[in-house]
């Protein structure tokens, strides 16, 4: 079964700051903000959330098919993906430009100040949902503006369901372009922060935001998350961890579980627990496409644990 990922190429360059940012910024100067964090530790890793949800879904055993445009610098993430068997066959590559760079600082508690560079990724909308491709399920994460309007509207056209993602691209929409890519969508994903932003540009209450998906799922870091679906709301539990070393690409771990859960006609329940343990698998290893698992092990510690199996 094949699911297209819809979103950004990056490589992430990832650093530690080993203090809290809250001790080295001042509330009552924000408006003149001048600090300098000292990053011993540094890394720079394959990312971009089209990227991360693919790699994971690919460990669950699935064939997804990336569509992003990426720069002339990207041959060595090409590599990469064609080490780990990910198809690039949808993937567009601008010459004159270069892929996408993230660079996230991260804190002791886990706060994270991101500069993203979108580069080739502003012209996310060359690239067009392929007809006659199999498609099954889709989804629109983070990516240029137009290119995720356009591929949202072609996805509803051909009748292909698919998962609104919008996350760091919110800020790039106002309430009415938020709603419209809500009413083409089939499932919507957000974590606590987005979801609040969502109702503050919407005008809309979590009731009402739910009643225009299959399902709304809501993440809440180590409380678990929230999916929202025929007006009843189930609470999944986060899975334990054995160490926290880095949060970077857990929401796109989590959204391969979910995507996993959707091809394979899983009840909510099991989508939901699935894709938690995918974002603790995710928090214990640096970098966003560093961890591995088979099935085998996967289904043994998905019933560790939640005490069952799927």
């Amino acid at each position: 079964m094949t699911a297209l990922i819809c979103g950004s190429m990056a490589y992430d360059t990832i650093m530690v700051f080993h203090d809290k940012f809250k001790n080295h910024i001042l509330p009552e100067k924000v408006h003149m903000l001048n600090v300098s964090f000292l990053v011993p530790n540094m890394r720079r890793e394959f990312g971009g959330c089209a990227g991360n949800i693919a790699f994971n879904l690919k460990l669950l055993g699935e064939e997804p098919l990336i569509m992003a445009t990426v720069g002339h610098d990207f041959e060595p993430y090409a590599q990469w993906l064609s080490t780990h068997g990910v198809s690039t066959h949808y993937i567009k590559m601008l010459d004159d430009n270069y892929t996408g760079q993230a660079y996230i600082t991260t804190d002791e508690d886990d706060n994270q100040i991101t500069a993203f560079h979108p580069g080739a990724m502003n012209a996310s909308h060359l690239n067009s949902v392929p007809e006659n491709a199999e498609i099954e399920l889709g989804i629109v994460s983070p990516d240029g503006k137009d290119g995720m309007q356009a591929h949202a509207r072609q996805f509803a056209e051909q009748g292909i369901p698919f998962i609104f993602d919008p996350g760091q691209g919110m800020p790039m929409f106002n309430g009415e372009e938020l709603l419209e890519l809500m009413d083409l969508a089939s499932y919507a994903t957000f974590n606590d922060y987005e979801f609040e932003l969502m109702q503050e540009r919407t005008g809309l209450n979590m009731s009402q935001l739910a009643e225009k998906v299959d399902a709304l799922i809501v993440t809440r870091g180590a409380k678990g998350s929230l999916i929202y679906t025929e007006r009843q709301c189930l609470e999944i539990p986060s899975a334990q961890v054995s160490a926290l070393r880095d949060p970077t690409g857990c929401g796109d771990a989590y959204r391969a579980g979910l995507l996993y859960g959707i091809l394979n006609e899983l009840d909510w329940e099991v989508s939901g627990r699935i894709a938690s343990l995918m974002g603790a698998i995710k928090i214990e290893h640096n970098g966003t496409q560093n961890h591995t698992f088979t099935m085998e092990a996967f289904k043994e510690r998905y019933q560790q644990s939640f005490g069952s199996t799927f």
